[in-house]
């Protein structure tokens, strides 16, 4: 008798899950109501972001150190600039870390940049070209 009622207790709890399915049919349907409401909020957002202008801090030109200058160039850029051609240069050297591609090996020009550290992790990399900028 025990194993009848090892059975009987699967068959119960199957009964009580499609109820809990239907529950959830019922509350997933209100969402989809308000979804009707948003896209009409998010067009007069929109509207809104397409008159924003970007930020002329970020599009400044900036003169780089004779460190940073042998790396990216001697001429200025703008700072988002410096760090996309940093990363380039990294990525034609293979200086990023195989085994923690968090981590930046550094080369002769890198070392330089670094303050003599021969490896520095990729979010201290903004940080310390920030020094090395003017």
């Amino acid at each position: 008798m025990a194993a009848k009622t090892k059975k009987a207790a699967p068959k119960k709890a199957a009964k009580k899950a499609p109820a809990k399915v239907a529950k959830k049919a019922v509350k997933k349907a209100a969402p989809k109501k308000a979804a009707k409401k948003a896209p009409a909020k998010a067009a007069k957002k929109a509207a809104k972001k397409s008159a924003r202008k970007p930020n002329a801090a970020f599009m400044a030109p900036l003169t780089p150190s004779a460190a940073l200058g042998d790396v990216i160039g001697s001429k200025p850029l703008p700072r988002t600039e410096v760090i996309k051609k940093i990363w380039e240069y990294i990525r034609k050297n293979k200086l990023q870390d195989s085994t923690n591609r968090r981590m930046i090996n550094a080369d002769d020009k890198l070392k330089t940049l670094f303050g003599g550290k021969s490896q520095i992790s990729m979010f201290d990399l903004a940080k310390i070209v920030s020094n090395h900028l003017k």
